[in-house]
């Protein structure tokens, strides 16, 4: 499977993958905020990366606005999030075979190119 879960109007999701040149590589993008994460999709991710919450972003602006940041949050929570905000998804989220990348760190970019 090759699929990136990003957002058209996120600037760093457009420059990550034109940096990659992912979409000259035949890889599925699948805008989040107009085609909604499915609980599959979630679980999919979810088993590749170990934890709900590796895909959590806590740099959403609602994750201070609800106040999750004064709060003990579980994986079930963390799932919950995601299923009901597209903004809690850490993105970009780029899987490649057996492989995911989530995020924009440096260090993830560099991995991923690296694999890719």
């Amino acid at each position: 499977m090759e699929k990136i879960y990003h957002l058209s109007s996120c600037s760093t999701c457009v420059r990550i993958i034109n940096e990659l040149d992912l979409k000259a590589k035949k890889f599925e993008l699948q805008d989040i905020k107009t085609e909604k994460i499915t609980p599959v999709q979630l679980e999919a991710m979810r088993k590749m990366a170990g934890s709900y919450e590796a895909l959590f972003s806590r740099t959403a602006l609602k994750y201070r606005t609800l106040g999750l940041d004064k709060k003990q949050l579980t994986e079930d929570d963390y799932k919950n999030y995601i299923l009901e905000e597209y903004t809690f998804l850490k993105r970009p989220v780029i899987i490649t075979g057996s492989k995911i990348f989530i995020g924009s760190s440096k260090s993830t970019v560099a991995e991923a190119k690296a694999v890719l």
